[in-house]
């Protein structure tokens, strides 16, 4: 049984991610964001009822009775205590999942050769061992929040700086360009690593 290798991408909010993860997508890899996996964790009950014991009622759709993401995002985006508890929570759940998604597609009679999963603080929670391959996709400031609809100084003072995380990557691409572009680039990775 071979495993597919496996990629992630990362970057600053509004880089381009998910538009990379979608080419990758359209280029055979097998893919998953991080978001999809976090979407699908606070489903699950112990999940659900941890995350509204420790941030409130107010984060609750009255309708469907469900954690409303956007709520969720304006109290830990405001709070930094609620926003390190979160993450302490779901980093390591997201791990388990897309491990088990990984193992999945390699069980698969036609497993993809390549499989892809966003994560934008692949540096910032040590996940980077976990990869075989890591994509950083960057683009300049003024870009970035131009692409953007939530509020970036706070969020990108945690981060790492790009050019660091340029230096570790293993593939690298300043998204300032078309999407053909950025298409053009995620079909020269994938070459490169179905053909090594």
């Amino acid at each position: 049984m071979s495993r597919p290798v496996a990629v992630a991408i990362t970057g600053g909010i509004g880089a381009g991610k998910s538009e990379a993860l979608q080419a990758f997508a359209r280029h055979g890899a097998a893919t998953v964001s991080s978001d999809e996996i976090v979407h699908h964790l606070l489903l699950r009950p112990d999940v659900r009822d941890a995350v509204i014991a420790r941030m409130g009622n107010g984060i609750v759709n009255p309708d469907s009775g469900e954690i409303d993401r956007g709520a969720l995002a304006t109290v830990v985006f405001n709070d930094r205590d609620a926003l390190e508890w979160l993450e302490q929570l779901l980093h390591p759940l997201v791990s388990v999942e897309y491990l088990r998604w990984r193992d999945q597609l390699a069980g698969l009679p036609d497993a993809p050769a390549v499989c892809v999963t966003e994560v934008p603080l692949l540096y910032e929670s040590g996940a980077e061992s976990r990869f075989d391959k890591v994509v950083v996709i960057t683009a300049p400031k003024k870009l970035r929040q131009a692409r953007s609809i939530v509020a970036t100084d706070e969020r990108e003072a945690r981060l790492i700086d790009d050019r660091e995380k340029v230096k570790r990557a293993d593939f690298a691409y300043t998204n300032t360009g078309s999407f053909e572009e950025l298409d053009a680039f995620v079909g020269s990775v994938m070459h490169d690593l179905t053909t090594a």
